[in-house]
């Protein structure tokens, strides 16, 4: 059973992803192969830690799959791994609103039966971070805390204020993290900068983490600590399982580059079980799909910051326009196959115009198909996550693709589109992938 540990925090800000990618690559450059999880839908984090580790980022999130996908999902992502790290959401018992612990870091921490290690910011505190502590280690006896690490010490003497304080709840201090400007990542609109968008920079990140926490953490008493997780029941997930094959493979394109670094790894692993062939396509480099294209993915990122980019090639703009088989789009994909995005032109498949706002839409959704879809069965409910800063004026013969609140449906479908701003994770609903390849072939 794979060794692991849950990188959490009192409250978001604190210093997990700090802490997690330079785990991640401090064990790495050891010699271990590390594989790195994510809990929630969020697709950046991810990014760094596949840089640090050499293998796929992964996301475990009961909302998005389900309780039982957990287990399964983790132990397909850590297949043949010495060890896992596990960066946990917010703070350690925020989960989806409205629904408890649901969908929480300690929730999964409880599923994944995995030591806890709490990072806590101690720049504003001394002894009060004790209680702190203490009180994140009783509120709930079902998740194991298993020691600290404190972040953004000021000095040789705030470090034994804090360090003394802890020690006497009974839990020890696995490391202590200055503070220091080497751990700082660049940042925009809906948070860090993607891994995949500043890769040489990115990679010099990963490198100051890894030093970083290799010369202020504990290494040896973080990987005994994860060799006392428990033992998982569960069998690993497995895509071919979860999925039925047409006959006649179909070219899949999925959308890559700077512009398009949101998905999961699962949704991939899905089609290509389901008997496709999934390549890549880069909408600012690539002047045509790739040949013999059956189906087209284009997920979430950031055409907004590129967005003179994608709209000066023209001819793959043309391209997509034409295109006559199944396209499935999320978010970025949705506002690339728009007319328009501010004054951009873009493919114009839908009947739309996208513009830039400075309102944050971010959470999780419930949504049910309002007609049929390459991926999608009318009445059909799916769980999904929304997460930008643009609106979609919907021109007056566009049919919706979702109804999830009151305020009216969201989306865009046809016989051979489904475009919206929810992020699906289809090891959840793995009946899209075999949908979507069947449409394609």
């Amino acid at each position: 059973m794979t060794p692991r540990l849950v990188i959490a925090a009192p409250a978001s800000g604190s210093g997990k992803t700090t802490v997690a990618t330079g785990l991640i690559a401090a064990l790495t450059a050891q010699g271990l192969d590390v594989s790195p999880h994510k809990v929630g839908p969020d697709y950046i984090d991810p990014g760094y830690h596949a840089l640090a580790a050499g293998r796929p980022g992964r996301n475990l999130d009961p909302w998005l799959t389900s309780e039982e996908l957990v287990a399964p999902l983790f132990l397909h992502g850590a297949r043949d791994a010495d060890l896992a790290v596990v960066e946990g959401v917010m703070g350690l018992y925020d989960g989806a609103a409205g629904a408890g612990e649901f969908a929480s870091t300690a929730h999964v921490a409880k599923l994944l039966a995995a030591p806890v290690v709490l990072v806590v910011d101690a720049a504003s505190a001394g002894r009060s971070v004790a209680a702190l502590v203490h009180g994140f280690v009783t509120y709930d006896p079902g998740v194991r805390i298993g020691g600290v690490i404190l972040n953004r010490v000021g000095s040789d003497r705030h470090e034994e204020i804090c360090r003394a304080a802890i020690e006497e709840t009974g839990l020890p201090v696995l490391g202590v993290l200055r503070r220091t400007g080497d751990a700082a990542t660049p940042s925009r609109h809906l948070g860090l900068i993607p891994a995949a968008e500043r890769r040489p920079e990115a990679l010099a990140t990963v490198d100051r983490l890894g030093a970083l926490v290799a010369g202020s953490c504990d290494l040896r008493a973080l990987v005994a600590l994860a060799h006392t997780a428990g033992p998982l029941t569960a069998e690993p997930w497995d895509p071919a399982a979860a999925v039925t094959a047409p006959e006649g493979g179909p070219r899949i394109a999925v959308a890559g580059g700077a512009a398009f670094t949101f998905g999961y790894a699962e949704n991939e692993e899905l089609l290509a079980a389901a008997g496709a062939e999934v390549v890549r396509f880069d909408p600012l480099r690539d002047t045509t799909l790739p040949p013999g294209t059956g189906g087209v993915v284009i997920g979430g990122g950031f055409p907004e910051t590129y967005a003179a980019e994608l709209s000066a090639n023209e001819p793959l703009r043309r391209a997509v326009a034409a295109f006559e088989g199944p396209i499935y789009a999320e978010c970025a994909g949705l506002l690339y196959l728009s007319r328009r995005l501010d004054d951009a032109p873009m493919c114009g498949v839908l009947d739309a115009e996208a513009r830039m706002t400075g309102r944050l839409t971010l959470g999780y959704r419930e949504a049910v198909a309002v007609r049929d879809s390459p991926v999608a069965r009318a009445g059909e409910r799916v769980r999904g996550h929304e997460f930008h800063r643009t609106v979609v004026a919907r021109g007056t013969g566009a049919e919706p693709a979702w109804q999830w609140s009151a305020e009216g449906p969201d989306g865009f479908t046809s016989a051979n589109c489904l475009a919206s701003y929810l992020h699906l994770h289809w090891a959840g609903m793995p009946q899209m992938a075999t949908r979507f390849v069947g449409a394609a072939a």
